[in-house]
């Protein structure tokens, strides 16, 4: 699968966690450091699997073998966080004090230690100088696991999710590993309530409209209804018009010609390239594309820039960006 280009670097990760995990479906769970009682996405029991002190691998856990012991030593003292969702979950959950260094595209809450460390290309000595006590990461790469595990530094692999059910599970899993796990389950349960209180608010009014999510311009990448951003739209009922062109290859982030997304005729469009790290598009510039005239989102003015980092992350601001699309859709009544 090609990388789309110009996107956020959180949008990377779920991407190539999406086609990694498409292409390891069926994948022995002995990769798996898992607990017999642990549940998997499905909510079904996980076949039981060895843990190791040094290496939790990529499924959901409910537990982090390494801190399991629950008493205060065996809390980790100094985290490294490489991703961004997990740096604004551990924060939400009051571990912030923990935390000493997180990779360069972690950018919330303001004043988190940013440093040149990536998730994408981690580099094992430079993490290693920050002497953690655990490491997070949204994927294994560049020898993450094995090459800190030769150190005895635990790593919580916490990949890309693709239910809002299981970002929940991540934040209280992060909880459970840090020594925070009851702010994780308060944090979850507003979470909850809010999102909640956001779905009921628009009602069913939407239900079958057809929308087109855009993650890049140049050339159209966009998010099927299987990814998490999919799952997001489900609740408000909306149709994703990116379904149709999607291939197994793709992870659910297929690339769309503007031909198709002209023709699909789509009646709201949410662009998640608003910002200029991600290739500026605003609405009015939508609006000026060469054909798109015809198109009903455009036509009605039903365009939505949102914050390209809530859009891409899955963490504790997951209720803005459900707002925004319920004040989207409310916006339709006038």
């Amino acid at each position: 699968m090609r990388t789309p280009p110009r996107l956020s670097a959180t949008v990377l990760v779920a991407v190539a966690a999406a086609a990694a995990l498409a292409a390891c479906s069926s994948a022995s769970s002995t990769t798996a450091a898992v607990s017999s009682t642990s549940p998997s996405a499905s909510g079904a029991a996980s076949p039981p699997a060895p843990p190791t002190p040094t290496q939790i691998n990529t499924r959901p856990l409910t537990h982090t073998p390494a801190h399991r012991a629950g008493t205060s030593n065996s809390l980790p003292k100094r985290i490294v966080s490489l991703d961004p969702t997990a740096t604004e979950d551990l924060y939400a959950i009051g571990a912030g004090t923990q935390v000493v260094a997180v990779d360069q595209d972690s950018d919330y809450p303001p004043g988190v230690p940013t440093t040149s460390l990536s998730g994408l290309t981690p580099n094992i000595e430079a993490i290693a100088k920050y002497n953690p006590s655990l490491v997070i990461a949204s994927q294994d790469s560049n020898g993450l696991v094995s090459g800190l595990g030769k150190l005895n530094i635990p790593v919580l692999i916490e990949p890309a999710v693709s239910t809002v059910a299981d970002a929940y599970l991540q934040i209280e899993q992060i909880g459970t590993a840090t020594g925070h796990g009851s702010q994780a389950t308060e944090v979850v349960t507003n979470m909850r309530q809010e999102i909640t209180d956001a779905v009921q608010r628009v009602g069913s009014t939407y239900h079958g409209l057809t929308y087109y999510w855009e993650l890049s311009n140049d050339p159209y990448y966009s998010a099927t209804s299987a990814t998490f951003i999919g799952h997001i739209l489900d609740l408000f009922g909306l149709k994703n018009i990116a379904d149709r062109a999607s291939k197994p290859a793709d992870g659910g982030y297929p690339e769309l010609s503007e031909e198709y997304i002209v023709t699909a005729k789509p009646q709201l469009i949410f662009l998640a390239d608003n910002e200029s790290a991600d290739g500026g598009q605003t609405p009015a510039i939508v609006a000026k594309r060469p054909g798109w005239a015809g198109i009903p989102a455009v036509k009605d003015n039903d365009i939505i820039g949102l914050n390209d980092d809530i859009a891409s992350r899955w963490g504790p601001r997951l209720p803005q960006l459900v707002d925004e699309i319920a004040n989207a859709l409310e916006g339709m009544k006038s």
